[in-house]
């Protein structure tokens, strides 16, 4: 029996993964990094003090010229004023957590994100009054794909893990949730529809909107 769910936040419910792509456009190439498509996919997900270091470790640029946090620092002020400006809900976010409401189903947000973006997203959503719980991993040893953002969370929601579902559209979120040992909804990214890994899913939705009544009884049946 499924006693409470847990939001991923980019991606899922606001379409930022391009204000990612774009604020690590805008500051990689010019650390000597060759940031391209395929490299960026791969990282959805991973919070970006891990990217950042991941970067650094292939290819390592003078950190007196630019600090990791220098780094970190100006991706996610660019992301930032890109939710500000640009950022919209994702389709059918509005009525998943209405769906949920009226079940009485406790909600929680848990986000490889550091708080300030998650406090600007739902700022900028005006959706924090919907989780009981808003949490990150910046405060974790590791970020996703380990489950402990997952684990954290179902402790702070007082519900064991294995009563908790979780909905991402990472491959590194859906590993994250899995490895917590939670059944997950993915609702991918539309550049990783396809995606093989996607087969862990418990289910696999093109948006939020697809999710109704019949998907909540199937997912209580297991």
């Amino acid at each position: 029996m499924i006693r409470a769910v847990i939001f991923d936040m980019d991606g899922l419910l606001i379409d930022s993964e391009p204000f990612w792509k774009e604020a690590e456009m805008q500051v990689f190439p010019f650390l000597g990094i060759p940031l391209n498509d395929a490299m960026w996919r791969e990282t959805i997900g991973i919070r970006i003090d891990e990217v950042i270091e991941h970067y650094y470790k292939k290819f390592p640029w003078d950190l007196k010229r630019s600090s990791k946090q220098e780094v970190k620092n100006r991706i996610e002020d660019h992301l930032i004023r890109l939710i500000f400006q640009e950022g919209v809900a994702m389709n059918g976010v509005g009525e998943t957590l209405e769906f949920f409401r009226r079940k009485e189903i406790p909600l929680a947000l848990a986000s490889s994100s550091d708080m300030r973006i998650i406090n600007a997203v739902l700022k900028k959503l005006q959706l924090a009054q919907h989780f009981q719980v808003i949490y990150s991993a910046e405060t974790e040893n590791y970020g996703k794909p380990h489950p402990a953002v997952y684990l954290s969370t179902a402790e702070k929601l007082g519900i064991p893990p294995a009563h908790c579902l979780a909905f991402e559209d990472s491959i590194n979120g859906l590993i994250s949730a899995k490895a917590a040992r939670m059944k997950c909804v993915a609702v991918p990214n539309p550049v990783l529809r396809g995606d093989k890994r996607l087969g862990i899913a418990d289910q696999v939705l093109n948006s939020l909107a697809e999710f109704a009544e019949a998907k909540w009884r199937e997912l209580n049946q297991g």
